[in-house]
């Protein structure tokens, strides 16, 4: 068994562990190079196991398939053998893994497996002497046949906060090993041959034996997890910063592709506490920007532990579409027993900057800053985006006042259709059916400017019929929306148009139902029956 090093990308390498014992076989090589081990697995002496502290350099720690483990402090130049002073060290071990302290040179951790011989026992150690003493640290690993250990990490933010794999589950320790508690969520079954954080998104990756690699995105809230916190009813956890990501195109990919993974929402994570007496109660996060304008609330899980909800940097969504009556010459549509058809409203995705998350649950408030950072990839920059953002505003909230006009005249319209059925039934009253055939075709009119009224949700209504200022304004935003630019003239422009197209028609609308809809209230008056209701907003 050889450790080289290079100094100069890899040209030549030096060994580096003259010291530690090793192999005849291991020792055939080739002159300058690295010594390959010749198959040498058979035989032992193999380095498994290999790490430099990050505390101090040239501190080296290094294991072997056959059991022994070394210890050098002078940048390999000497290595001292640490074997024997590991405790209930098993025969014939092998050394699994090595991770040297973030924090203290002389400090590291280590896992052993001793299952090829028979034995089954997990086996994890600490040292904070540079191996001199090690103690070990299993408390919490059930006596299992799948319990022998493959994998140890330190977390890189939290110190005593540590990870380990075992042939069939990982387990994660809060008092550096001294009790371990599976983690486990989602993960399968597998042997947990890897474990890395990776450190600029604070991600713990897995890699199994046989079941691919595994994620578990944002560690914050383990990271944050103290007993301080266990002893409150509620703690909102302090998010990390949140990448609002423009949306890529896929790459092609088979549908069979297994391996193919599963990102995770382009959103801010939000982390928060609950304990037994408190899980159930209704939990709610509002999200601030920087002037203090509620952008986004939230309701959340109300779990005992740990919860997790996710800010997709969206804004609440504006007056949704409620269509009353059914598509014209489709009177087969059924809107079901609430007689109602709602097309959700447009909603804006809020630039990057500060925001504050409020937790709000069992008459207890939180407070956390989020930082939102600009996608790395765009070539769009703060005054871009707020550009952007100003124009997706005003297209949003003329949207907002399309809807607004349309759920007016459905309200009108459906009580119209509703008070036919009553005349017909009653009869005598042909003058009152054509009375609301008038005005209905007065609404229509108004209504076709805003939206396709033909549209009935199914088949190729979108391609087979023009869209109305609802669609367009759709269409526009998501021109605009796209990426980080700044908008175009044109796009300016098309605004334009079409906020004059919802401003006449919202005239015409107030013309008709101050003048024909009154008209029409006081004719129903003098036959004795209701009028109809038109003010802004009814039957919301």
């Amino acid at each position: 068994q050889h450790v080289h090093r290079t100094r100069n990308g890899g040209q030549s390498w030096q060994v580096i562990s003259p010291d530690l014992t090793t192999n005849d076989k291991s020792r055939q090589g080739i002159s300058g190079g690295l010594t390959p081990d010749n198959i040498g697995v058979e035989y032992c002496c193999v380095i498994y196991a290999f790490d430099e502290s990050p505390a101090q350099q040239g501190v080296f720690y290094s294991g072997s398939n056959d059991g022994k483990v070394y210890v050098s402090r002078d940048d390999g130049a000497n290595w001292a053998d640490v074997t024997d002073n590991l405790p209930d060290w098993p025969a014939d071990g092998v050394v699994r893994g090595i991770d040297a302290s973030q924090w203290d040179p002389g400090k590291a951790y280590l896992v052993v497996e001793a299952h090829q011989v028979g034995d089954f026992t997990a086996y994890a150690y600490r040292t904070e002497d540079y191996g001199a003493s090690w103690t070990k640290i299993t408390n919490g690993i059930p006596d299992h046949i799948l319990s022998f250990t493959r994998s140890i990490h330190e977390d890189p933010v939290r110190p005593g906060l540590l990870y380990l794999g075992t042939e069939n589950r990982l387990y994660v320790s809060f008092n550096d090993g001294d009790e371990w508690q599976p983690l486990l969520n989602d993960l399968p079954p597998a042997p947990m041959y890897g474990i890395v954080v990776q450190q600029h998104f604070n991600d713990l990756v897995i890699g199994t034996y046989g079941r691919g690699f595994w994620i578990m995105d944002d560690l914050t809230p383990l990271q944050q997890l103290t007993d301080e916190v266990r002893a409150q009813r509620s703690h909102l956890f302090e998010p990390r910063d949140a990448y609002r990501f423009n949306p890529r195109t896929s790459p092609a990919s088979m549908t069979i592709d297994l391996s193919q993974g599963t990102n995770p929402p382009n959103a801010a994570h939000l982390n928060y506490w609950l304990d037994e007496q408190t899980a159930g109660a209704p939990v709610v996060l509002r999200i601030r920007d920087a002037t203090g304008t509620l952008v986004r609330t939230l309701q959340g899980t109300s779990q005992a532990g740990i919860n997790r909800v996710f800010w997709n940097f969206q804004g609440e969504s504006s007056t949704p579409v409620r269509r009353r009556v059914p598509p014209l010459y489709a009177d087969w549509v059924d809107y079901g027993p609430e007689r109602v058809r709602i097309q959700n409203g447009m909603s804006l995705r809020w630039p990057p900057g500060t925001y504050t998350v409020t937790l709000e649950v069992d008459g207890e408030q939180h407070t956390q800053q989020l930082d939102v950072l600009r996608d790395p990839n765009s070539d769009g920059t703060l005054a871009t985006i707020t550009a952007q953002f100003d124009l997706m505003t005003e297209i949003r909230n003329d949207y907002d006042a399309a809807a607004d006009a349309i759920n007016r005249i459905e309200w009108v319209r459906r009580q119209l259709y509703d008070l036919v059925d009553v005349l017909e039934d009653q009869g005598n009253a042909t003058d009152l059916i054509e009375g609301t055939a008038d005005l209905d075709a007065s609404l229509i009119e108004i209504e076709e400017e805003l939206i396709q009224l033909r549209s009935t949700g199914t088949g190729q209504d979108g391609v087979r019929y023009p869209a109305k200022v609802t669609g367009q304004l759709r269409h526009l935003a998501n021109g605009v929306g796209t990426a980080d630019f700044v908008p175009t003239d044109q796009q300016g422009e098309v605004q334009g148009l079409l906020r004059n197209v919802l401003t006449n028609a919202r005239t015409n609308l107030e013309t008709v139902i101050s003048e024909d809809l009154a008209a029409f209230n006081r004719l129903l008056a003098e036959r004795g029956l209701n009028p109809l209701i038109s003010e802004q907003g009814a039957g919301k």
